[in-house]
């Protein structure tokens, strides 16, 4: 029976995979799969190859993940909470001169961290409850 502990190290490991998925889907840098889709479309060439098909259903299963553990755990308020949460949290760096929103590149680096972070709240969200408040979901099975 695997340890039912949460840890920093588990918070960080949701996270790499959030960060993984979110800059593998898309990023300002041109290697994305957005990036590599948009070629594979629009492009001269039609390029839909057996790596791009498998990277599209990754993708979208590392997505349908994510997004599924968000939802059913903070619910669409939570959710709309936490983007609430981390927009101030840009809004203010802002506004006291810590982040400088000249560069549309480096700004959507943030954002796509800052969604990363919150895909990686969202599915830890459960653990990091029961750990301040003792409750347990309803969708917890104890062995």
């Amino acid at each position: 029976m695997a340890a039912n502990r949460f840890t920093w190290a588990s918070f960080f490991i949701r996270f790499g995979f959030a960060l993984v998925l979110v800059y593998a889907t898309y990023n300002p840098s041109g290697y994305s799969f957005y990036h590599w889709a948009s070629e594979a479309v629009f492009g001269e060439a039609l390029a839909l190859t057996p790596p791009f098909a498998m990277s599209a259903v990754v993708l979208l299963i590392g997505w349908t993940v994510y997004i599924r553990a968000t939802l059913q755990s903070l619910g669409a308020f939570g959710l709309s909470l936490a983007f609430a949460f981390f927009a101030i949290i840009v809004w203010w760096l802002v506004d006291i001169g810590l982040l400088g929103i000249d560069s549309v590149s480096i700004f959507t680096y943030i954002i796509l961290f800052l969604l990363a972070a919150i895909l990686a709240t969202g599915m830890s969200w459960s653990h990091i409850r029961r750990k301040m408040s003792g409750q347990v979901d309803v969708d917890d099975i104890d062995d």
